[in-house]
């Protein structure tokens, strides 16, 4: 399952060609492909604990869990806000990810797990250099998607790759990391 979380719903960027070449690489390499923009879902914001443990999700919630579901490897690929993922991508997570589907809560020690045997690649796009976002930042935004949401609901192994300097690459640059995804569809990492 390949999903795209830009914000914008008519977005042809980055975050949208990277999507592209990691579906390329896996449908020629024979893999099952299935693909959501977050942004053309609708579906609102949790504002209670209550309605994040009780509720039913929204329809395109539904929808995407049993995409989620059907997947063995899930990529989720953004570009970088405020050092973290946009709120909307956020959101989705808050909805798609609630107690019943992926976790149960236990009465002591951590939730049963639901996402287990599935692994995960995150791609994230960024303006700053990579290694700046690695190193003097400490990808805090990408730590938390890694740790404190996919690995805890059970996806491992949970996989990254940043792209940064977008804005300032060559087209050479570009083309380069698109083939990096490609290739990473064919392998399915």
């Amino acid at each position: 399952l390949i999903l795209n979380g830009h914000p914008d719903p008519a977005s042809a960027g980055l975050c949208h060609a990277l999507a592209n070449a990691y579906e390329e690489g896996a449908l020629a390499a024979g893999h099952a492909v299935r693909r959501l923009d977050v942004a053309k879902l609708d579906f609102g914001l949790l504002h209670s604990q209550a309605a994040f443990e009780k509720d039913a999700p929204p329809p395109a919630i539904a929808a995407a869990q049993e995409s989620i579901r059907w997947a063995n490897h899930l990529v989720v690929i953004f570009p970088l806000w405020l050092g973290d993922m946009p709120a909307v991508l956020k959101a989705f997570f808050e909805q798609a990810l609630r107690p019943g589907f992926a976790f149960t809560y236990r009465p002591g020690g951590f939730p049963i797990r639901h996402m287990t045997g599935r692994s995960a690649r995150i791609v994230i796009t960024m303006g700053m250099p990579a290694f700046i976002y690695r190193w003097y930042f400490r990808a805090h935004g990408l730590k938390n998607l890694k740790r404190n949401v996919l690995k805890f609901v059970g996806f491992a192994p949970v996989r990254d790759t940043l792209v940064g300097r977008v804005g300032t690459r060559s087209r050479e640059s570009i083309a380069r990391a698109l083939e990096e995804v490609r290739q990473l569809g064919r392998s399915a990492a």
